[in-house]
């Protein structure tokens, strides 16, 4: 599956517009983007020129995805799920999801966008918050001013999609002591089921040590 990274943040914050220039330059930056935004608002028309949606197409997301009360509209087929399953079964092939919204999404990494001072720090309510977007002053821990669009992008990238490179190269099938290439489709099964277990820097390999299956006289 995909990494999946969230911006969150109270009403008016500035998610839509810091979240759309990430995901422009991670596409620049080569990586395939796929996005899924949530939103309380219903009968919300999909993709017009203006949209929240049409704005992520533009920046180049190849796939986007939004989840309102009444309806989810996407590039396919709706399945059920947390939203590290729902980034996975729509967007398979991408580099990295970028979520904005979701701020009680479990196991998934965000970034608060905040702009009022008087509204409670959401890194304080929510858990999984590495970082604060922000230019008030006296915000502790890792912080980024909301023009730092670029510098967020390279965080994200040495944080997740560097991190998930590596994990891939620590993932072997071995057939009889003989490395075999893992097919991506079953490294990604492979690496939802694994990756749990292993510790920094581990190293997983699945080995077969037995006869081999006749050829096929087909």
């Amino acid at each position: 599956m995909p990494p999946v990274i969230a911006f969150i943040g109270w009403h008016n914050s500035g998610k839509t517009t810091l979240t759309r220039q990430v995901v422009a330059h991670l596409k620049a930056k080569g990586h395939a983007v796929g996005v899924i935004k949530s939103t309380k608002e219903c009968g919300i028309a999909f993709d017009r020129p203006g949209t929240d949606t049409a704005l992520y197409k533009q920046a180049g997301a190849d796939g986007v995805a939004l989840l309102a009360p009444d309806q989810l509209i996407l590039q396919g087929s709706p399945p059920d799920g947390d939203l590290r399953i729902l980034a996975g079964a729509l967007f398979p092939d991408v580099s990295i999801v970028v979520a904005e919204g979701f701020k009680h999404a479990a196991q998934v990494p965000k970034i608060e966008v905040r702009r009022d001072k008087d509204s409670p720090l959401l890194r304080e309510l929510v858990e999984g918050v590495v970082a604060v977007a922000t230019d008030l002053p006296l915000i502790e821990g890792l912080c980024f001013g909301l023009d730092q669009s670029d510098a967020i992008a390279d965080f994200i990238e040495s944080t997740l999609l560097r991190g998930r490179a590596a994990t891939e190269e620590r993932l072997t099938l071995s057939l009889n002591d003989r490395d075999l290439p893992v097919p991506e489709p079953v490294r990604q099964r492979l690496e939802a089921l694994i990756e749990p277990f292993l510790p920094p820097g581990g190293r997983a390999t699945l080995a077969w040590h037995g006869p081999c299956p006749p050829p096929s006289q087909e």
